[in-house]
């Protein structure tokens, strides 16, 4: 990418915005940051020290029209007016991701889903890491992939990747692809067409050969579906809670997880750190990962027995007088919470609520039928909760804090029963993100 291609335009200044600055300015591009909104002070900064130049509250068409190539923030769908101009001008438009990528030779385990990537990402890391493997974590998570590629010298990278990243990939190659599992979210931007969606996940086997590996979900229909369409080029790896699979991963009836890649690898579910069916399916696909790069059997199964779950994902609290708080802040969709309500083993009191993105709350009927003693709603609008789950629980109130909210879970639940944030909805009508959401419900539990 070097050579006469030297004018590069950045829209957005969030982390990832910032990181490519970084690594396009050491790269010697001319760099032009372009953000819409606000720029947080602490980027401010760090663009002014490295001198690159930047404007906020609007995008300067004209000045990024001359760009040779325009690295976007996943937050821009391909729709915007901006985005759509450069397209016309045939302009190149990418990631983060694909950008950093033209400046490694590191190796890449990439993970996507439209659930559990995270704490796969992160189970993957901590495995590598502790067995003393030289390996960074990024993409949605953690520092930015650009400004990793700048400033360290991995070996290997886990990147975590939303289908929008995956939208602007396209020379990009997973060395290792995870994918976890496929329902429907984010359908606003792809038009409510739900194969649109599943195509932007498949990106994450493009470019891949008979070298590379390909890990996913055996038991996920949408998926089954899709590979019976489609020829893949790398070696297959899948996991399973019902099925035997020779080459993979599987839990067996002895509550077992196998992993059969370079030798048979067995620990019982109880030995996993993480609980719940979902992180079997976590925890084998990161270890049918690990088992690839030959890491060795006893530090796989280690660090799945010590590993600590990422914050705002179904994290405890605190016990207060006998009663258990856990907050999933980060279950933004209705496949999280049932995720977080399949786990839960003592009656529940849940709250949920928020910004809803299209949510179908029938599918959540059978385990509040079975698991949940009374609701408490955390959102503004709260009209479709309750007239999804009226009949279903005895007590179901609206509160606009997470201390009402908290105050409402003490006086619902008994001792030896849990309160449950896992709001099912995006955050934006009460708090800033999920983070500063389960961040006020954990200050509110500690208040108690």
């Amino acid at each position: 990418m070097k050579g006469t291609q030297k004018h590069i335009s950045i829209l957005g200044a969030g982390e990832s915005g910032v990181g490519t600055a970084i690594l396009a300015k050491k790269q010697g591009w001319d760099v032009f940051v372009s953000d819409f909104g606000k720029i947080d002070v602490k980027f401010k900064n760090t663009l002014k020290a490295l001198h690159i130049e930047w404007e906020e509250g609007k995008h300067s068409m004209d000045r990024i029209l001359k760009s040779d190539i325009v690295v976007k923030s996943p937050g821009i769908p391909n729709t915007a007016k901006s985005i759509l101009e450069l397209n016309e001008a045939k302009i190149d438009v990418v990631s983060e991701i694909e950008f950093a990528g033209y400046y490694t030779q590191a190796k890449t385990i990439c993970i996507t889903g439209s659930n559990g990537k995270t704490t796969t990402a992160m189970l993957t890391y901590h495995i590598l890491k502790k067995a003393g493997v030289n390996v960074g974590l990024a993409g949605n998570i953690g520092a930015s992939f650009a400004k990793q590629v700048a400033e360290e010298k991995y070996d290997w990278y886990v990147l975590e990747l939303s289908s929008f990243q995956l939208d602007d990939m396209h020379k990009f190659k997973a060395d290792i692809a995870l994918l976890m599992n496929i329902t429907p979210d984010h359908l606003d931007r792809y038009d409510y067409n739900m194969q649109s969606y599943v195509d932007s996940k498949f990106r994450i086997i493009q470019n891949q050969t008979e070298n590379d590996w390909f890990i996913y979900n055996y038991d996920d229909p949408i998926i089954q579906k899709e590979l019976e369409k489609r020829t893949i080029n790398a070696q297959s790896a899948p996991f399973s809670l019902t099925s035997k699979i020779k080459k993979g991963g599987y839990l067996d009836s002895k509550e077992q997880i196998n992993i059969t890649i370079n030798e048979n690898l067995t620990m019982s579910i109880h030995d996993l750190a993480l609980k719940g069916k979902h992180n079997a399916q976590n925890s084998l696909a990161s270890g049918i990962a690990s088992r690839i790069l030959e890491i060795r059997k006893s530090a796989v199964r280690e660090s799945l027995g010590d590993f600590v779950n990422v914050e705002h994902r179904l994290e405890f609290v605190a016990k207060v007088h006998g009663i258990e708080f856990i907050n999933d802040s980060k279950a933004t969709n209705i496949n999280s919470t049932w995720f977080a309500l399949e786990s839960m083993e003592n009656p529940t009191v849940w709250i949920v609520g928020g910004v809803d993105k299209g949510n179908d709350y029938e599918e959540l009927s059978a385990l509040v039928t079975d698991k949940v003693k009374a609701i408490i709603c955390l959102g503004k609008d709260n009209r479709k909760i309750i007239e999804a789950f009226q009949d279903k629980v005895e007590h179901i109130v609206e509160t606009s804090s997470s201390l009402e909210a908290v105050a409402y879970g003490y006086r619902f639940a008994k001792k030896g029963e849990t309160v449950l944030l896992s709001p099912a909805c995006a955050s934006f009508d009460l708090f800033e993100n999920y983070e500063e959401r389960g961040n006020e419900f954990k200050k509110a539990v500690r208040s108690l």
